[in-house]
C-alpha cells in the first residue's frame, strides 16, 4: 500500500515541483513524512486516506 503511495507522491512531486516537505506539511503536517516513507515508514489506514486526499486536491490545483 505505501509503495502505490508512495510512487504517486513522487510523481507529483516531479510534475508540479512540490517540495517533499511541503507535501508533508500540507498531507500530515509532517515535513519528513515523504523521506520516512522513502525509507519504509508504515501508514495506518487513517494517514494513507489523509494524503490520498492531499494527492487529489494538490493534483486538481493548477
Amino acid at each position: 500500500m505505501e509503495t502505490t503511495i508512495l510512487t504517486a507522491i513522487e510523481a507529483l512531486l516531479r510534475t508540479k515541483g512540490i517540495a517533499p516537505s511541503r507535501f508533508g506539511r500540507a498531507a500530515l503536517n509532517d515535513p519528513r513524512l515523504v523521506f520516512d516513507l522513502r525509507r519504509g515508514r508504515q501508514l495506518t489506514p487513517a494517514n494513507a486516506g489523509r494524503i490520498r486526499a492531499c494527492l487529489q486536491r494538490l493534483g486538481a490545483e493548477g
